[in-house]
């Protein structure tokens, strides 16, 4: 990059937050996938006026834009691919309103989740959309990648909380969409195409989202299974009952070592799978859930359940779900995170046929994730140095994907499609839908500024 586009940049953000050397670039260059791309500049914006200004620069020199948040994403979306400046949004992390009257609160793109979580929940109220990364992700991260979690099931994901958004358009021009009320039908609806374009089509500046009232009770089960297969059918009975849980959590055996030798837990290494299930609610209904469920999961032939309803017991439950993506890369440095879904009738379905490809290419492959909203998370672990192996990886991650759309499901439920999905997208949105998706981003960034070589 020219050294005077540096020092306009320099200009419009300060020297101070401007990294130019390559081991500060290096910090940059990557995500939770094992995806690499350098950027030229990184640079820290601190408000929407400069971040407009950048875009303004960007199109008029003609250099790529990548936003970036935490750098927890898992499908290469804010790796900057092709050179070019990253934008990194952490600076803007403001938390600018919280009203229990309006049931909503307003936030700047850097806040960290897990934070305003903690802050929305001072006020007894709720923030649903939990990932796994909350403790560093941020909420335009979330936004980027229309983030779910755990509580998907029951609550749903970041697009059922956006109510609107400022926006910086890839032109650098300021754009609002949505608002303040539950109820908008102004025009097409902008805020759900902006919620979930990972970042190819605006840089999110503000985010109001709708809150709820926090559950008054809660109570968790963690439910042992000998059987893989009987634990998948569980779930399913459990839904078919009308039973309709906060969070529905599968490990299978591969995991439950993993995490037991990471953490030593006490779990049972013989275990064929465990599920994690929680419900929340008025105390009346939780003691009806919670006994409709041990009564279905005592008939699918459960070993053993325990169930916590105080925090503290609760938290030491949720321990093992939570060390699943660190324990797991004991068994190979390289972690390629899928998360094909399916419609819940066929999780047990899916999960044989995980298991199959996991031994017919002879691949760790533990299976973990939210399986009440059939978003399994098969991990496929592997060394990236070994270039047969990786060879057996590619064929197998094809097949996962193949057998999520031959059930009718979906090549990702929360990660995004970012450049590690882009070859197989075809196969779900077909010649024409592909099209519909360039007509959209050459309409508003003609320039090909932002975020280039993502999703297709």
């Amino acid at each position: 990059m020219k050294q005077n586009i540096v020092q306009k940049i320099k200009d419009i953000v300060g020297n101070d937050n401007v990294l130019t050397s390559l081991e500060e670039r290096i910090c940059y260059s990557y995500d939770g996938t094992f995806q690499r791309g350098i950027p030229e500049l990184v640079v820290f914006p601190a408000d929407t006026k400069e971040v407009m200004e950048i875009l303004k620069l960007a199109n008029k020199e003609k250099f790529p834009v990548f936003p970036r948040g935490a750098g927890t994403g898992l499908s290469g979306g804010s790796i900057p691919i092709s050179s070019g400046v990253a934008l990194v949004l952490i600076r803007m992390n403001k938390i600018k309103e919280i009203s229990p009257e309006d049931m909503l609160a307003v936030v700047e793109p850097g806040v960290v989740t897990g934070h305003f979580h903690q802050e929305v929940e001072k006020l007894g109220l709720f923030y649903p959309p939990d990932p796994a990364s909350l403790k560093t992700c941020t909420m335009g991260g979330n936004v980027a990648e229309n983030a779910g979690g755990p509580m998907a099931f029951k609550y749903g994901v970041t697009k059922d909380y956006v109510l609107g958004l400022e926006v910086v358009t890839p032109q650098g021009e300021i754009m609002h969409v949505g608002g303040r009320t539950v109820k908008n039908v102004t025009g097409y609806d902008l805020t759900r195409l902006l919620t979930g374009s990972e970042g190819t089509l605006g840089i999110v500046t503000e985010i109001t989202v709708r809150l709820l009232p926090k559950p008054k009770e809660k109570r968790t089960a963690l439910v042992i299974f000998d059987k893989l297969g009987d634990a998948a059918s569980t779930i399913s009975a459990i839904i078919c009952n009308g039973v309709i849980p906060a969070t529905l959590e599968l490990m299978d055996q591969i995991t439950i070592n993993c995490v037991e030798n990471y953490n030593h837990l006490g779990l049972p290494l013989d275990a064929e799978a465990i599920l994690l299930i929680e419900v929340d609610g008025g105390k009346s209904q939780v003691e009806v859930d919670i006994k409709v469920i041990e009564e279905i999961c005592e008939n699918y032939h459960c070993r053993t359940i325990q169930i916590a309803s105080l925090a503290e017991e609760r938290e030491k439950l949720w321990k093992a779900r939570r060390a699943v993506s660190s324990a797991i890369v004991q068994l190979n440095p390289t972690k390629i995170s899928e998360d094909a879904t399916v419609p819940r009738s066929k999780i047990p379905e899916m999960v044989r046929r995980l298991r199959e490809i996991a031994e017919k290419y002879k691949l760790h492959l533990p299976v973990f994730g939210h399986a009440g909203d059939g978003n399994l998370h098969p991990n496929i672990l592997a060394d990236k140095g070994n270039k047969e192996e990786m060879e057996r990886v590619e064929k197998a991650v094809e097949e996962i994907f193949l057998a999520a759309l031959e059930l009718r499901g979906t090549l990702s439920g929360e990660h995004g499609i970012g450049i590690m999905k882009k070859p197989y997208l075809q196969w779900e949105l077909g010649e024409v839908g592909i099209d519909y998706l360039k007509a959209i981003k050459r309409a508003v960034d003609p320039n090909n500024i932002l975020n280039p070589g993502k999703i297709f």
